[in-house]
């Protein structure tokens, strides 16, 4: 298949605000695709390429060869010079990638250049969430969409089963199951502003009120003294965090499945800065900052899956096999003053808030729902701008960070900076929190 072809596709799915449209471009692209190349047009088609780094950046394609006048490339193709690309390594990779870059692009059509770039910096931008690349898989391999869902959900993406939902249909989908040592995505929990709205979304009755940890979600893997760590994007950063493997290999258990988080702690227990957790599971390297296990779901355990049990069953479950010391403190309570006096004594630990969670639903992976809540405090700051930083790379030409301060006496101090973003040329402030840089691990 054309690169073209699944440019016009992004192009027509960007230029529709209707979803209904948007599924059927994409579900005819699909249908059109040769088993051979579904999964890298499900991928793309979604605005992202199989490669998870390519060592590519704004710097990198910040000047491109003169584009083609005909469109030639073959997806298989552009799957293959990205493949290259993020093999390099070592002395005289970056000549080589810059070579390979030029070489790529300069078979690109304008369109093509302009796909290529935004898939590399992930900035297509076409309202193809993976929601809706998912419904499309269901129309055009003509399953069921709760199928398709489910199959996803424990491979780890859309596109590690296409290929199944069109040579085998449902009976295919219904096959993929949870692997131990394959990460799948984690269920996530939606949010209320009170612990009383909390605890009626989660069902009412008893719920489980856990501590919201201020750390990065951690999904552990055992398979005798096999450990593998995963984030909640499925990276795997399991030699980044030796200290937690030592942790999981000491777990009585043979084969499990661990849903938590890890969180860098200061001399006296309390959470270090989210910074510090990030920057220390980050980096490959040594570091005097050790991080803490915290698990509050077992997924499986001993040749048993565990995700469609009742969360009561799960954590029953989770409190034989991990010690006290490494799980997430909880209160089981159907009582409103007890769980706010339980979050109370949270935040004053330091921490974020709490997630309430109903004991008779599922594990949900990949969905959020009802079925855990989360309770944060929200503080809300009038700041100004003092100041605004000129854009490079892809914001070149455009005003980006601006500098936001809060009056101190007759003067302001700047409190931190966030991004002005622009999209189809128009500026909107992002409305994040300007001295806390944390959304993609917050669950």
């Amino acid at each position: 298949m054309l690169l073209a072809e699944v440019v016009a596709t992004s192009t027509a799915v960007a230029s529709t605000r209707s979803r209904k449209a948007k599924v059927a471009a994409i579900a005819e692209l699909l249908a059109a695709t040769g088993p051979g190349e579904l999964e890298v047009v499900t991928a793309y088609v979604g605005g992202t390429l199989r490669q998870r780094r390519t060592g590519l950046g704004w710097r990198g394609l910040g000047e491109l060869p003169d584009p083609a006048t005909e469109a030639t490339l073959e997806v298989a193709d552009v799957d293959a010079a990205f493949e290259r690309i993020a093999s390099l390594a070592g002395p005289g990779s970056q000549a080589a990638r810059a070579a390979a870059v030029e070489a790529l692009f300069g078979l690109a059509t304008p369109e093509e250049q302009r796909w290529l770039r935004g898939a590399v910096t992930g900035e297509v931008r076409q309202g193809a969430l993976d929601a809706l690349v998912q419904e499309a898989v269901a129309v055009a391999a003509r399953v069921p969409l709760p199928v398709v869902r489910r199959a996803a959900m424990l491979a780890g993406s859309t596109r590690a089963v296409v290929t199944a939902a069109f040579a085998g249909g449902a009976d295919a989908l219904a096959a993929i199951g949870l692997e131990v040592g394959r990460p799948v995505l984690p269920m996530l929990a939606s949010s209320a502003k009170t612990l009383t709205e909390a605890m009626q979304r989660a069902g009412g009755g008893t719920v489980a009120v856990d501590t919201k940890l201020d750390g990065i979600r951690i999904q552990v893997h055992r398979d005798g003294d096999d450990v593998r760590i995963a984030t909640r994007t499925l990276e795997d950063i399991t030699a980044r965090l030796p200290e937690v493997v030592e942790v999981v290999r000491a777990l009585p258990g043979g084969r499990f499945v661990l849903d938590g988080e890890a969180i860098a702690l200061d001399a006296t227990g309390r959470p270090r800065p989210f910074q510090e957790t990030a920057s220390r599971t980050a980096q490959r390297a040594v570091s005097e900052i050790a991080v803490t296990p915290y698990f509050f779901d077992l997924l499986h355990l001993d040749e048993e899956d565990l995700l469609d049990s009742p969360g009561a069953e799960r954590l029953a479950a989770l409190e034989t096999l991990v010690p006290e010391p490494w799980r997430v403190p909880r209160l089981v309570t159907d009582d409103v003053a007890a769980a706010e006096e339980f979050a109370a004594t949270v935040l004053a630990g330091g921490h974020e808030g709490v997630v309430v969670k109903n004991l008779a639903a599922p594990y949900d992976a990949g969905r959020r729902g009802a079925s855990w809540v989360k309770v944060k405090p929200v503080h809300t700051l009038d700041l100004v701008v003092l100041a605004v930083e000129w854009g490079s790379g892809r914001r070149s030409g455009w005003l980006s960070n601006i500098h936001l301060g809060a009056r101190a006496g007759d003067g302001f101090v700047m409190l931190g900076k966030t991004n002005l973003e622009t999209q189809s040329r128009t500026p909107r402030l992002d409305a994040a929190p300007p001295a806390r840089t944390k959304d993609t691990h917050d669950d």
